[in-house]
């Protein structure tokens, strides 16, 4: 699932030509040329437009990743609200939190109030390592009686320590599937106690006011994800991941499929729990603009509490250049959407952005760029972007 770094110069210049064509083609009234700056999306004017649920984008799980906030901001005209990563779960000290890796993520979250804060958090160390389901099962029964709480304490007070004591933490993601050694389907009642207690232990410690997202994968999986549900006590979002697949199937299939989008929405309502989409984007059916316009319409329908895409390809529409059509579709429907205001005032020419400088390179390299040029670095968002430091697995 990760992104091809190394691309042929003309498959590159032609998907830049045709975000540029679908981009142009948004645009209330002819727009300018290099020298005079970009026009605005149609539909840009924010003054007569709701603010959006709140929303955000997984843009890479170290510091470069929040970073890029800001970039994905100036692209859209509106400021992103939602900051998410991933803990690593390769050890349980990984899982405690490693010194310094969710330091910027709380400074962020501090910086201003009204913004939110989602950690993804294993529930099991060798998380990917492929396990089989006897080793789950057996890891499983030894969190539920109580073996693995002091990592999770440990992980609490380190963001209470940090000063984000109202961290998303979305525990367990993706349990319906095979992908993760915290998987469910082995013994979904040991799951279920073991999940009750990393929520007792984290809500143990002084001063904290954690919200736990309970977020399994769309539709069926291994196993219903309803058999997995801690209980109410224990969950305080309803969250589901949500990609543009299997291949060929519709966006209308994919809302009434057992355990899809519908089945989500009527289950969180049923227990009282608002919703959440940690997890969003393309994947099987290449650059879907019909899937991109209806998710976002369901979005918007339905209110969740917050949503992240993800932004890397296959999956994203900012930092990868493979879905320019989606991208389009994106920044039309969010460009400028900060919430009812009083008109401004437009001026006849709107001036061209500052373009704001790429995030200090890491060694390796997390984000190699692709230099485009200045009008067409503007309309995708700044020279692109191909992030290789965190990529979440899915199916």
């Amino acid at each position: 699932m990760a992104p091809r770094v190394r691309r042929a110069r003309a498959r590159r210049l032609t998907m830049v030509a045709a975000a540029v064509a679908v981009s142009v083609a948004l645009v209330t009234g002819p727009g300018p040329g290099p020298a005079t700056g970009a026009a605005r999306p149609a539909g840009s004017s924010a003054a007569q437009r709701q603010a959006p649920p709140p929303f955000g984008a997984f843009l890479g799980s170290g510091p470069s990743g929040l970073a890029r906030m800001a970039g994905l901001g100036d692209w859209l005209g509106a400021e992103p609200t939602v900051a998410h990563t991933y803990l690593p779960g390769g050890t349980w000290s990984d899982i405690e939190g490693p010194p310094g890796f969710l330091d910027p993520w709380a400074r962020w979250r501090r910086e201003k109030p009204g913004r939110t804060f989602v950690l993804n958090v294993p529930m099991q160390e060798r998380n990917e390592e492929d396990l089989s389901d006897d080793q789950v099962r057996s890891l499983l029964r030894k969190g539920a009686a109580g073996r693995f709480d002091r990592h999770f304490h440990a992980l609490a007070e380190r963001l209470v320590d940090l000063r984000v004591p109202d961290t998303v933490v979305v525990l367990g993601w993706e349990m319906n599937g095979i992908t993760y050694t915290h998987r469910c389907g082995p013994d979904p009642e040991s799951w279920k106690t073991y999940w009750n207690r990393i929520v007792r232990t984290m809500r143990a410690v002084a001063g904290q006011r954690f919200r736990f997202d309970f977020a399994p994968s769309r539709g069926r999986d291994a196993v219903p994800w309803t058999e997995c549900y801690p209980g109410d006590d224990t969950v305080d979002i309803v969250g589901m991941d949500s990609y543009d697949q299997p291949a060929g199937m519709s966006f209308d299939e994919q809302v009434t499929e057992p355990y899809g989008l519908q089945r989500h929405v009527d289950f969180a309502r049923a227990h009282g729990k608002p919703l959440s989409y940690p997890e969003w984007g393309l994947f099987r059916n290449g650059d879907d603009a019909t899937y991109m316009r209806r998710m976002l319409a369901w979005i918007d329908a339905h209110r969740p509490l917050y949503n992240t895409l993800t932004d890397y390809c296959p999956h994203g529409v900012w930092q990868c250049t493979r879905n320019p059509l989606a991208s389009a579709v994106y920044r039309s429907a969010l460009y400028g959407r900060t919430g009812p205001r009083t008109p401004d005032p437009e001026p006849a020419t709107p001036p061209a952005p500052t373009p704001t400088p790429p995030p200090a390179q890491e060694s390796p390299d997390p984000c190699p760029s692709l230099d485009l040029g200045g009008w067409v670095a503007y309309w995708l968002g700044g020279n692109v972007c191909l992030p290789a430091d965190r990529w979440p697995r899915t199916l």
